[in-house]
C-alpha cells in the first residue's frame, strides 16, 4: 500500500459543517476544525473519488495545486430536502467529514448535488495547519474490542461497530450482537472474499438509558449517540442527527466507516453513504437488515424495493443515477451492460416463483441479471438488475452479482492502488 500524498501527514483532520436549507434552498456553513493522532483512512487512490455520491469534499494543496483527499458522501439532510416538511421549515444538520491533516495551506471545497447530478451547493476555505483555532484533540479512548484484527489501521479499512442504547451491564451483550453484525457482513460475497481486507472493532459507548427514543410514544432516553425512531415521521427509519456527539465519542479509536447497533427489538434503521448504517440488534431480521442497510453505507447501493409513496421523486429519465445496481437507462452503458447474458428483452419480463430454489437447482445467477423494472422506490422508469437482492428483501439469500461486483470494486478502491 502506498504512502499517504506529501502533503499529508499521520493524523486527521476533523471538519464539522451545518448543511441547512429548505426543498428549494441550501446553505453550507463551516462550524469548527479540530485534529488527533493517527490517520486511518485509505492511502490509496486519493485524489479519486470512488462514486460520484450525493456530495464530494475535497482538498488541494495550495502551492502545487494537487488534490490530497477526495471523497464522496450522502447526507440525511438531503433526504429531508425531499420531504413535505422541507417545503414549509428551515432546518438545519450536522456533517463531519475525516481528511487527512495538511502538511501546507491546502484549500477544502465541500459540494452538494441535486437529483440531476448539478451543484447546488458548494462552500471552499482555507485550512492553515499552524491555525491556532485547530483544536488539537487528546482522546479518551472508549472502551472498545477487536472482533476482527486483520493488519494496522494503515492497512486495513476500519469499521467501528457502535453501542446505541447499552447500559454499561449490557456492554457483554452488545459485544455479542456486534459479533452478530460482523458474522453476517462477512457471510455475504463478496465481503467474504476480502476479509483480510478489514478490521472490525466494537467501541462499546455506554447509555444512561437502556434501548432507544421513540418520539410517537413520548419516549426519549440518555442515549450514547441520541437515535430515535420516527426520522421524518416515518416510523420505522431510525437514525441520529447527533453526529458531532457521536465522533467526539469515537475519537481515539481508528475507524473510517460506522456500524451503529441500537438496543432495540422493534424493526428499524437506516444507512447513508460515507455516514452511517444504524440499525436494530434485537429484531429477528438483525442478520440480513444490518447486511442490507452496510451495502448502503460502505458500498453506496441503492434500494431496489419501490412503494411509490414518496413525497418527491429521486430518479429522473433524462439522468443516470450514481449508484450501480439501479438505472433509467439514461446511460445504461455505465451500469450493468457488459453483465447481461447475450439475448436480453428490456425490460425484463419478471420471474414466477422462488428464485432461490431456482439457483438451489443449478440454475446459474448470470443467466437472470437483466434489467427489471421498479427500483429506487419507484415502479416505474427506475430498474435493478436482479429479480431479488439483498438490496431489495430481507429474504434475499444474497446480494446479486451485480451488486457483489460494485462492492468489490469498493473494496478494491480502497485498498489497491489504480
Amino acid at each position: 500500500m502506498s504512502l499517504l500524498h506529501a502533503s499529508a501527514q499521520e493524523r486527521t483532520l476533523r471538519v464539522d459543517y451545518v448543511f441547512s436549507g429548505t426543498d428549494k434552498a441550501t446553505e453550507i456553513s463551516l462550524a469548527r476544525l479540530s485534529s488527533f493522532d493517527c490517520w486511518a483512512g485509505r492511502r490509496v487512490n486519493l485524489d479519486e473519488a470512488p462514486l460520484k455520491g450525493n456530495g464530494q469534499i475535497c482538498m488541494t494543496d495550495l502551492s502545487s495545486g494537487e488534490v490530497v483527499y477526495r471523497q464522496a458522501f450522502s447526507t440525511l439532510f438531503q433526504e429531508w430536502k425531499t420531504t413535505e416538511e422541507a417545503t414549509r421549515l428551515r432546518k438545519a444538520f450536522e456533517n463531519t467529514f475525516l481528511l487527512p491533516m495538511p502538511s501546507g495551506k491546502s484549500k477544502v471545497q465541500v459540494e452538494l448535488y441535486d437529483f440531476y447530478g448539478n451543484v447546488s451547493a458548494s462552500l471552499s476555505h482555507v485550512v492553515d495547519p499552524e491555525d491556532i483555532l485547530i483544536k488539537h484533540v487528546t482522546p479518551e479512548v472508549p472502551r472498545h474490542r477487536y472482533l476482527l484484527e486483520s493488519g494496522t489501521p494503515e492497512d486495513k479499512i476500519d469499521v467501528a461497530i457502535v453501542a446505541e442504547g447499552y447500559t454499561a451491564a449490557e456492554t457483554e451483550k452488545f459485544y455479542t450482537d456486534a459479533q452478530t453484525a460482523v458474522d453476517a457482513i462477512l457471510a455475504h460475497a463478496p465481503f467474504s472474499d476480502y476479509r483480510d481486507r478489514f478490521n472490525f472493532v466494537a467501541v462499546a459507548l455506554e447509555s444512561e438509558d437502556s434501548g432507544v427514543s421513540v418520539p410517537r410514544e413520548g419516549l426519549w432516553k440518555n442515549t450514547a449517540v441520541g437515535s430515535n425512531y420516527d426520522t421524518f415521521y416515518t416510523d420505522r427509519y431510525l437514525t441520529t442527527s447527533s453526529v458531532w456527539k457521536m465522533h467526539d465519542a469515537l475519537c481515539g479509536v481508528p475507524y473510517e466507516h460506522l456500524v451503529i447497533l441500537a438496543n432495540t427489538d422493534t424493526y428499524g434503521g437506516g444507512g447513508i453513504f460515507n455516514s452511517y448504517t444504524l440499525t436494530t440488534a434485537g429484531h429477528t431480521a438483525f442478520r440480513p437488515v444490518v447486511v442490507h442497510e452496510f451495502g448502503h453505507s460502505f458500498a453506496g447501493l441503492a434500494d431496489e424495493y419501490y412503494y411509490d409513496d414518496q413525497f418527491v421523486e429521486y430518479y429522473y429519465s433524462e439522468s443516470e443515477p450514481w449508484e450501480q445496481n439501479i438505472t433509467t437507462l439514461y446511460d445504461f452503458e455505465s451500469k450493468w451492460d457488459d453483465m447481461l447474458p447475450k439475448v436480453i428483452v428490456i425490460p425484463t419480463e419478471p420471474v414466477d416463483g422462488n428464485i432461490w430454489e431456482k439457483f438451489h437447482d443449478g440454475v446459474s445467477m448470470e443467466s437472470m441479471i437483466g434489467v427489471y423494472e421498479g427500483a429506487g422506490y419507484q415502479s416505474k422508469g427506475v430498474y435493478r438488475p436482479f429479480p431479488d437482492c439483498r438490496m431489495k428483501t430481507n429474504a434475499a439469500e444474497s446480494f446479486c452479482p451485480v451488486c457483489q461486483r460494485a462492492i468489490a470494486r469498493i473494496i478494491e478502491f480502497y485498498t489497491e492502488e489504480k
